[in-house]
């Protein structure tokens, strides 16, 4: 069987929460009570949290066996064992591993997909690798699709029909697929595509499967997709060619859950079903578990998986002592470029409702300025992600291993002369439980590991040791640590590269001012860009952050100041600026080091630059957080 790793939203609430806007009703835990909007001079009353009205179930009956559907002569029948054409998808914040592979069902071969441990599972087709130019023509889809649950129960499921939009790099939910009734499993489910698919891109068919009745009682659904057919205007199939490879188009994996503007969340707990939705300006949300509230300490965040239409989304403490409140609405919350991850820190609520928890009352809700759905809630320690810049290859670097099992290579020159102060080592990997650390098996010392029990930042398949935490464990004097650098991890593992570079740390950033119509590209070494409006020589201040989304042909990025009392001026070129993922940012301090403390002296105008052609799409300036926010 074939296993790939997928990052998706936590798994949404099987029943709907029916919500009204803020000045009509507030619900929460599924019950709707009457509360004013809230105004200067009042504040809705707190309503006490009810438990949780359950669900009704009518599904679970034995399943029966598989109602033998077929689509006659479709593009993909699964017959002939091929599936490279399918992948799972990984930008979500929050991860589920899939299981892919071709299985007996419903009297003939079809797509399993197993959902490893609770989260949303979702899966792609590459129609334009299976259609060639034909991709074209496609007007719609139809398929067989099944479900199956370990206890042998049916259990009604639903979930949704995507398409990726090559343009925002997000998928695009077009449709609704669900399997209610028992005796209709599986179920031919059939999308009409209101805008063609076109040749020059990529063209990618996504499902997931969001709502599981019977994920609570009988173990996580199992999704079957068989008979795929692609038609066209006419309703006539297109052939496939089903021995093609998945092409990723860009963006569609982004190396993981997409953490930009924010914290990486260590030792996270789990807010226990938290899964919830309402309209604009209304909120809805769950009294806090014990654990929740003591997970929230100075230096923790509270972090949202969701979605909104306009991408905001914020934490509202409706029974704070100091009364009803809104946390980190109006942009002051650190929201992820994808716009599905939000942060709110300990040091934002506690700017609101005091520095007393216990003043904080017991329910936490969400809120947003446009129609929202929340799928999760955690709360954990917030750590700064790292990157390893002008780093230096450590050449071969490749080797696996099973649990407590170390693998390595002796050190070369130029590796041992990369690991100075302020250095940091990257590894690539994978391993079935995250966990990944070095061992220094020759160091004078003795044998040590170096980063295990979780000091190692690990996530989104890179991890991160210093040479602070090194020379913690071996000493300050390198020529003791010995000659061999090892990998090994709690479980089986696998590592793809390594790599020494100077540490540096990812901006999280909030209060976002945008420049307006910067758009501007040109070739390698060429400049391009705007006078600056007041409002972004307003938001310029020491701490703030210009981040530019832009594309180059070698990953390269950087400002220039042309009218800098100092002279024409680069800031950031040369590796100084922080590239990752199509966005690049240059800090306040950087711009201050070459053009002067005085920003009335670094002239009107911002540029970008490149070593290679370039196209940047926006820029806008971000504020990181203060020391007490």
């Amino acid at each position: 069987m074939k296993k790939q790793k997928l990052f998706a939203v936590a798994m949404a609430a099987a029943m709907t929460l029916s919500m009204a806007a803020c000045g009509g009703e507030t619900q929460t835990n599924n019950e709707t009570t009457s509360t004013p909007a809230p105004t200067a001079t009042t504040a809705p009353t707190a309503t006490p949290v009810p438990t949780q009205a359950p669900v009704a179930d009518p599904t679970a009956t034995p399943v029966p066996e598989p109602q033998n559907v077929t689509i006659e002569g479709a593009s993909v029948n699964f017959e002939d064992g091929n599936m490279g054409f399918v992948a799972a998808y990984m930008q979500h914040a929050t991860s589920a591993d899939v299981e892919l592979s071709i299985v007996d069902f419903n009297g003939s071969k079809a797509l399993q997909v197993t959902n490893l441990n609770g989260k949303v599972p979702f899966v792609a087709i590459d129609a334009t690798s299976l259609l060639g130019a034909n991709v074209a023509n496609v007007a719609g889809v139809e398929l067989v699709m099944g479900i199956s649950h370990p206890d042998g129960s049916f259990n009604a499921v639903a979930g949704k029909i995507m398409t990726w939009d090559n343009d925002n790099k997000k998928e695009v939910e077009i449709a609704d697929w669900s399997v209610y009734m028992a005796k209709k499993n599986p179920k031919v489910t059939k999308v009409d595509f209101t805008n063609s698919f076109s040749a020059d891109v990529s063209n990618i068919v996504m499902f997931s499967l969001k709502e599981d009745n019977g994920a609570a009682k009988a173990g996580n659904a199992t999704m079957y997709i068989d008979d795929i057919r692609f038609y066209d205007k006419d309703g006539n199939t297109i052939t496939a060619d089903t021995t093609v490879a998945f092409v990723e188009p860009e963006g569609f994996s982004g190396g993981g859950a997409d953490y930009s503007n924010l914290y990486l969340v260590q030792n996270a707990v789990e807010f226990p079903g938290f899964a919830t939705s309402a309209g604009a300006w209304a909120q809805a949300g769950f009294d806090m578990p014990q654990e929740i509230i003591d997970a929230l300490v100075p230096g923790s965040v509270v972090e949202i998986s969701y979605k909104s239409d306009d991408g905001a989304m914020w934490v509202v403490m409706p029974g704070a002592a100091v009364g009803w409140s809104r946390v980190a609405d109006g942009g002051k919350s650190y929201t992820n470029n994808s716009k599905n991850v939000c942060q709110v820190t300990y040091e934002q609520i506690a700017a609101v409702c005091g520095e007393d928890k216990s003043t904080w009352g017991t329910t936490m809700q969400c809120e947003g300025s446009s129609n929202w759905e929340v799928y999760s809630v955690k709360v954990g320690t917030a750590v700064n992600r790292v990157d390893a810049a002008a780093a230096v290859e450590f050449d071969g670097f490749t080797a696996s291993a099973g649990a407590w099992t170390q693998a390595g290579f002796d050190m070369p020159q130029t590796i041992i002369d990369a690991l100075v102060p302020g250095s940091v080592i990257e590894i690539d990997y994978s391993s079935e439980d995250g966990a990944m650390w070095i061992v220094m098996p020759g160091a004078a010392v003795g044998w040590s590991r170096v980063g295990d029990g979780g000091k190692a930042l690990c996530a989104g398949g890179k991890c991160y040791v210093t040479y602070e935490q090194i020379a913690a464990v071996c000493g300050e004097d390198k020529s003791t640590w010995g000659a061999t650098l090892q990998c090994e991890g709690s479980s089986a593992w696998e590592v793809y590269g390594l790599r020494v570079g100077t540490k540096a740390e990812f901006p999280v950033l909030n209060s976002f001012v945008q420049f307006p119509d910067f758009a501007a590209s040109a070739g390698a070494w060429t400049q391009a860009g705007f006078d600056m409006p007041q409002e972004i020589i307003d938001a310029l201040v020491p701490g703030s952050v210009v981040e530019i989304a832009y594309t180059s042909e070698d990953g390269a990025m950087w400002l220039v100041m042309p009218g800098a009392a100092v002279g024409w001026s680069r800031v950031g070129d040369g590796g100084k600026a922080l590239c990752e993922n199509g966005i690049c940012y240059v800090t306040y301090e950087q711009i201050a080091a070459v053009c002067g403390e005085d920003k009335s002296t670094w002239g009107a105008t911002m540029q970008c630059e490149g070593s290679s052609a370039w196209e940047v799409y926006s820029v806008r300036v971000g504020q990181t957080p203060a020391k007490a926010e």
